[in-house]
């Protein structure tokens, strides 16, 4: 059985202030979830792929693969209402496979390296999700008053989050909660530990015009160094 992904490409070009969703601005003649499936493909050639898009975007990610001359066979299937809808929805299209990931589609400077050591994390606890120490200082801020707060008990979260297909598929028969903002958060829900490894720096969540300029340039810098 091989190793699955579930990409979340639902999102909008909202905080970019893009009117194109930025999953499909191009970076270096790409669009951005074109090198994030490609990350994927580096790490296990035969992985299995399934895009959680929205409908709409479907001529976006026609272009998009046509234009990379992407030709490996991925499935699409429609978002939900929310994140944990659209990775419910993309679960239904998952049959035998070992571990399953779920990634950002704006993600694409994920390194192998990483996708390789969350895998085999997962591989032997059942889950794993990478994370990184912050480095600013932090404070807990209310209505009248802020307090600081231990930056070494609190680490920033990235993903691909991965699990083995029992425990991610019982997570998800629970009822949905706001209270979930990622797939570990679905999982704790329902008693199963998380085992957090070492994240990637270079992982950066594309979100902002400052995001995209850093993204142009370390994805170079990325190139460079598997020459």
């Amino acid at each position: 059985m091989r190793n699955s992904v579930i990409i979340v490409a639902g999102g909008s070009g909202s905080r970019m202030g893009s009117a194109l969703p930025k999953q499909f601005i191009e970076i270096n003649g790409k669009a951005i979830i074109i090198h994030t499936l490609e990350k994927f493909l580096a790490f296990e050639a035969t992985i299995e792929i399934v895009i959680v898009i929205n409908e709409s975007y479907h001529s976006f990610w026609e272009k998009a693969r046509t234009t990379a001359g992407f030709d490996y066979p991925v499935t699409l299937t429609p978002g939900g209402e929310t994140r944990f809808h659209s990775v419910k929805n993309g679960l239904k299209f998952i049959k035998g496979s070992n571990l399953i990931g779920v990634h950002d589609a704006v993600r694409p400077l994920v390194s192998v390296d990483c996708l390789r050591r969350v895998y085999e994390a997962a591989k032997s606890s059942g889950s794993a999700i990478p994370c990184i120490p912050l480095k600013e200082s932090i404070r807990e801020i209310n209505e009248k008053s802020s307090r600081p707060l231990d930056r070494s008990r609190i680490q920033i979260v990235q993903t691909p989050q991965v699990f083995t297909a029992e425990i991610l598929n019982t997570a998800y028969l629970t009822d949905f909660s706001e209270l979930f903002t990622d797939d570990a958060s679905v999982a704790e829900k329902v008693g199963y530990p998380i085992t957090i490894i070492a994240g990637d720096e270079y992982n950066l969540k594309i979100t902002t015009p400052e995001d995209l300029e850093i993204a142009k340039i370390l994805l170079i810098h990325q190139k460079h160094l598997l020459q």
